[in-house]
Order: structure tokens, then C-alpha cells, then sequence
């Protein structure tokens, strides 16, 4: 399998980029800005770009949606975010941008497979209504994609409209923290962490 971690913006969004084997079709989840990095990496591995998944709507994790000319795929509930310039929070940041791309609508425990590549959605409302955790389920089963949700000793924000703190550390303790200590995160930014790890050391878990 093929696995690579692309920063990506001012924000520094963790771009991920799953793929089969070399010449595949790849998934890209988060491609928030700077194609061209993400580019850079899809040609050093002589991928094309297969489909899009997008943890959340927030302008920083989806503001090169539209650039890879395939689908984009995020949770039903924040498919209005990807269409909407106000609660992407694009207004905030840069000029309003909406998504133009055709968005497949994801519910929880829907599998995305590409290929050998499987992903499982883990709804986890509470930085978003619609913020998703992505789980490989094949080829390997040791890896969470946390988005926005659970960062290293760390959650995601929740002072967003739509937002709300009770709901996202409830979203963790009872969808995230019941998987196996060993699980890898890498969360939408900063560095990887282990579910163990969280359980002992994260301040808004303990």
C-alpha cells in the first residue's frame, strides 16, 4: 500500500494520499490547498487521481475539492458545508468558495473502496454536524484518519457555528476510544498519535 502524509496551506491541513500499489487510482482525503504539492506526490508514485474524501467541510481541508476532476465524498449532513461559503468559514479566510464537484453523501459505517483499499466512516459529529473518522479496515487494520476530531492530547475546536463540545467528546469517547489501543491516528493536523496514547495523556479525555 502505498501511504503518504502532504501539509498542505497556511493552516497546515495533513492531506492523505491512499493508493494500492504504484500506477493505481488514489484516494485524497483533504486536499485543503496546494495542489501542487499533492501532485508532486501522485506523480512520484504515478497515481491518478481516483476520488476525494473531505472529513469535514471547513474551507482548509476542502479548498482543492474541485481540482482533481472526480468525485467528492463527505458526510450527509456536511454536504451543505461544501456548498455554502458562510459555513465552510470561507468567507472568514479567503474569498467565499464553494464546491462544484459532484459530492457522493456518506453515512455512518458506509465502506469507501478503492481498489484494495477500504475505508470505514465513524460519524463523529461535534466539530461539524457532519465530521467524519475514516478507518482502514483493508489492507491493513491499524490506522484511524481522525479529521478535525481528535488531534495528539487534543479535540477539535467547537466554537464554529453548528458545533458542539458535549456532542464531540461524546462522538470520541464512545465511537474512537473504544478501538484498540494500538491504532495509529493522524488527525487533519499536527503529529500521529496512538488511541492508547489519547487515553492517558490527552487532557480532554482524562
Amino acid at each position: 500500500m502505498i501511504f503518504e502524509t502532504v501539509s498542505v496551506g497556511p493552516l497546515m491541513v495533513n492531506c492523505y494520499i491512499l493508493a494500492s500499489k504504484p500506477g493505481a487510482s488514489a484516494i485524497i482525503i483533504d486536499p485543503g490547498q496546494e495542489k501542487h504539492k499533492i501532485d508532486r506526490k501522485l506523480k512520484e508514485h504515478n497515481l491518478t487521481p481516483g476520488l476525494v474524501i473531505n472529513t469535514h467541510g471547513h474551507i482548509d481541508h476542502i479548498g482543492c475539492d474541485d481540482d482533481f476532476g472526480v468525485a467528492v465524498y463527505a458526510h450527509k449532513f456536511d454536504a451543505v458545508l461544501l456548498k455554502d461559503q458562510d459555513l465552510n468559514l470561507s468567507t472568514f479566510l479567503v474569498s467565499g468558495f464553494t464546491v462544484k464537484s459532484d459530492i457522493m453523501k456518506l453515512e455512518d459505517g458506509q465502506k469507501v473502496v478503492l481498489d484494495d483499499i477500504e475505508l470505514e466512516i465513524i460519524h463523529t459529529p461535534g466539530h461539524t454536524p457532519g465530521g467524519i473518522c475514516l478507518l482502514l479496515k483493508s489492507p491493513q487494520k491499524n490506522i484511524l484518519f481522525s479529521g478535525d476530531s481528535l488531534f495528539k492530547e487534543s479535540v477539535g475546536r467547537t466554537d464554529f457555528k453548528g458545533a458542539s463540545h458535549q456532542l464531540l467528546m461524546r462522538s470520541i469517547k464512545e465511537r474512537l476510544l473504544v478501538l484498540d489501543d494500538e491504532v495509529l491516528v493522524f488527525p487533519g493536523h499536527g503529529p500521529k498519535t496512538t488511541i492508547g496514547y489519547e487515553k492517558a495523556h490527552n487532557p480532554f479525555l482524562i
